[in-house]
């Protein structure tokens, strides 16, 4: 099962986090994105979240992704998570705008299932 929020700033992160985490979410599910790659480590580091890491993204979208644009990037997470491409396309538009968007997986991810 997949859960998108999108929040408008920090304090409204924090709150969506806390509500998933009263629905049963555990922070290990949640994922954090911004558009600026800084602000989203922040976040995710500060919300104790989860991140797009090597684990998560698996060898080839990590390679894949040092030739892709930031917003490619970030459609590539969005769809790695579960979501379609309308959808990514959907939610890195809500980044452009400066928007912050969260992603709740309840499936556990693994490289295997995250590559291209």
């Amino acid at each position: 099962m997949r859960k998108v929020l999108v929040a408008n700033n920090v304090l409204d992160v924090q709150e969506k986090i806390t509500q998933l985490a009263a629905e049963g979410y555990s922070k290990e599910q949640i994922y954090v994105f911004a558009h600026d790659k800084d602000y989203s480590k922040e976040l995710t580091d500060d919300t104790h979240t989860q991140s797009m890491d090597l684990e998560e993204r698996g060898i080839v979208d990590t390679v894949a992704n040092i030739f892709k644009s930031r917003g490619n990037e970030l459609r590539s997470h969005f769809e790695n998570l579960g979501l379609t491409s309308a959808e990514a396309d959907q939610y890195e538009e809500e980044l452009d705008r400066g928007k912050v968007v969260i992603v709740v997986s309840s499936e556990q991810l693994s490289a295997s299932n995250m590559s291209v």
